[in-house]
């Protein structure tokens, strides 16, 4: 099967009212094809979905805005990267909720070792600033890729700060990649393209409506290995970034603020209430996620007496992805014998499991 024909009837499946990546991934199942679906489709009944939107009139009505959508996208430099590739991201790829196609433009490897979300404030304050400068600084040190929202305040701080020092540079945004919002953002995402870009799982022609933000942030925690949240108020797109990479098992943590600054609010109640590390030097990244170099130095004797097997999986956990999904997805292997493989690592002493079915190296 020809990749591209994938993606053209993965596009139009998206297309489908009522039909959502998890329902889509079903249906992908049982019928063996993304393409195979649609020569079944007006006969099955699913739930949620219309009959009239499975007729054979509706379906060609899907695949023709699908054909289109790829014709716009080529025009406009995006690229469609289907879930079933191997470019697809593996951090996103174990979430559930994963898109069926990820729209790109721009020059980027979405599987880098490391990768860091940082999130905050549409209204940041020069502490975020100056703090968000300081850990773009650290990530540059510790050769790992930003991911942000492209949105006003620390999000755009965070890419200027990334773009300027050199780090590949990832925003997810909430609407077709044939515009840029907010528009003051269009001469830094172009920068972007050169190592880095935008991505977004919307088509072209959609607009940042209001609703689909907390759908971008889902993007935004499953790309990444760990999420900053650098200032929030009370409310905001941050928290929703923090809770959804909270459940994706990903790492979060946040930076303390003044006890009575309102940008502080949401990152302080996030350590108060353990939903959050607290992050109060930008050395504790590099401790937190166990990329601290001496740390490093000292695992790699203890990898003589693991298996080879053994050894992919400690690789793994060493670059931060350390649950059981993630490390199934990258070492290529059913989740069954990675949790045999790291009970035996555990009874070595090589590693030791962690809240929320984590691990990380001893040593």
């Amino acid at each position: 099967m020809r990749m591209e024909n994938e993606t053209l009837h993965l596009i139009a499946l998206n297309f489908i009212p009522g039909v959502g990546p998890r329902t889509a991934k079903k249906l992908i199942s049982l019928a063996g094809s993304a393409k195979e679906f649609f020569l079944l489709a007006d006969n099955l009944k699913i739930a949620g979905v219309k009959a009239k939107d499975l007729t054979g009139k509706s379906l060609k009505s899907y695949l023709q805005k699908a054909e289109d959508e790829l014709n716009n996208g080529a025009k406009n430099g995006i690229r469609a990267i289907n879930y079933l590739e191997s470019d697809y991201p593996f951090r996103l790829s174990a979430c559930e909720d994963a898109p069926l196609v990820l729209h790109c433009r721009g020059k980027m490897d979405l599987n880098a070792s490391r990768t860091i979300a940082i999130v905050g404030s549409r209204s940041a304050t020069s502490y975020g600033n100056r703090v968000c400068d300081e850990f773009i600084t650290e990530m540059a040190r510790l050769n790992c890729t930003l991911v942000s929202g492209l949105a006003y305040g620390i999000d755009s701080f965070a890419h200027k700060a990334a773009d300027k020092i050199g780090i590949q540079n990832v925003g997810v945004v909430a609407h077709g990649l044939d515009i840029i919002y907010p528009g003051s953002n269009l001469k830094l995402s172009k920068s972007m393209e050169n190592f880095g870009g935008v991505v977004s799982d919307f088509p072209t022609g959609t607009k940042p409506d209001r609703e689909n933000f907390p759908k971008r942030n889902r993007i935004i925690a499953g790309l990444a290995d760990a999420v900053i949240v650098v200032e929030a108020g009370k409310k905001g797109g941050a928290l929703i970034t923090a809770d959804i990479a909270s459940a994706y098992n990903r790492d979060v943590f946040a930076v303390p603020g003044r006890i009575d600054d309102s940008m502080s609010e949401g990152c302080n109640r996030l350590i108060k209430n353990n939903r959050a590390a607290i992050l109060s030097s930008v050395k504790d990244l590099s401790w937190y996620m166990g990329w601290d170099g001496q740390k490093e130095s000292q695992q790699t004797s203890l990898f003589s007496s693991a298996t080879d097997e053994e050894k992919k999986i400690l690789s793994f956990i060493r670059n931060g992805n350390n649950h059981p999904d993630l490390l199934s997805v990258n070492a290529e292997m059913p989740v069954s014998k990675v949790n045999a493989l790291l009970l035996g690592l555990e009874f070595k002493g090589l590693i030791q499991a962690l809240p929320g079915k984590k691990y990380q190296l001893i040593g």
